[in-house]
């Protein structure tokens, strides 16, 4: 050991910088466990939740007297300038997932700063421009899809919109809503208007109920025991189909935060 060296005074030393390090680890780790959660972290999470190809088979094989097996498969197609997050979707009869009955993009955002409400993200749907355009849209490689800004100006008419808030305490969801009062337009056997409820549980499970009613009131199309249950597909091909259009979110939030999607003409 060389002459004059102090071995009590280098472990001091070293000891402190230890402590140091622990407590500036200690203070980021903190930070990031208390980090506030944004208005566009529960709009990834709804985006993120609704993704994927999902089916209603349990439900159908339990009640098939009111239920149908349904597909329903939702991808990302593209991003607004403002940061909303544009999904395709279709749904199909599990048997024909090739032929979708049904297809819309979904734009899914935070609710708005100037309304001033407890919404933490909002779903809307519109009508496509040229269905046959994107008909299996997810299930086609990236390079055989309309580009990015040709989804922008398919973007057709506004159909729903339905807002969420996040589930209370003790409650399987993480957030549920539903359409305003009073619902939005639809003729559809004899209905004038239509209602949409949607929850979003943990495991990107969903369920949607859609009811449309005539003027006085009565129900003239939809379940009426209750919503569709979506659960994904086990081993789903879609597993990391997301990776150009990602919803990367500040921290694990599903931990923190403890309908069918049919969606009417």
């Amino acid at each position: 050991m060389a002459k004059g060296s102090d071995p009590n005074g280098w472990s001091r030393a070293r000891g402190l910088v230890v402590k140091t390090l622990v407590l500036i680890g200690g203070a980021f780790l903190l930070k990031r466990l208390t980090k506030s959660t944004t208005r566009w972290d529960h709009a990834k999470i709804v985006a993120r939740s609704l993704s994927g190809e999902k089916f209603s088979r349990e439900q159908a094989s339990r009640d098939p007297d009111n239920y149908f097996n349904f597909r329903i498969l939702t991808c990302p197609a593209t991003e607004m300038v403002d940061g909303s997050k544009v999904l395709y979707f279709e749904q199909a009869f599990w048997r024909t997932p090739q032929k979708p009955f049904r297809q819309r993009f979904l734009m899914v955002k935070p609710c708005p700063k100037d309304l001033k409400c407890d919404v933490e993200a909002q779903v809307s749907s519109y009508a496509i421009r040229d269905v046959e355009d994107y008909k299996n849209f997810c299930d086609r490689p990236r390079d055989q899809r309309p580009l990015p800004e040709e989804v922008i100006g398919d973007i057709a008419e506004p159909l729903t919109t339905i807002y969420l808030n996040r589930c209370e305490r003790g409650k399987r969801c993480l957030y549920e809503g539903s359409t305003p009062p009073g619902g939005f337009p639809n003729s559809w056997n004899g209905a004038t208007h239509f209602t949409s409820e949607l929850m979003v549980l943990k495991n990107n499970e969903i369920h949607t109920w859609d009811r449309g009613y005539d003027d006085e009131g009565n129900q003239v199309w939809g379940v009426k025991e209750g919503p569709y249950e979506f659960k994904p597909a086990p081993a789903s091909s879609f597993n990391g189909m997301f990776s150009p259009l990602n919803f990367p979110l500040s921290q694990p939030l599903e931990k923190k935060i403890e309908g069918s999607f049919v969606l009417q003409e």
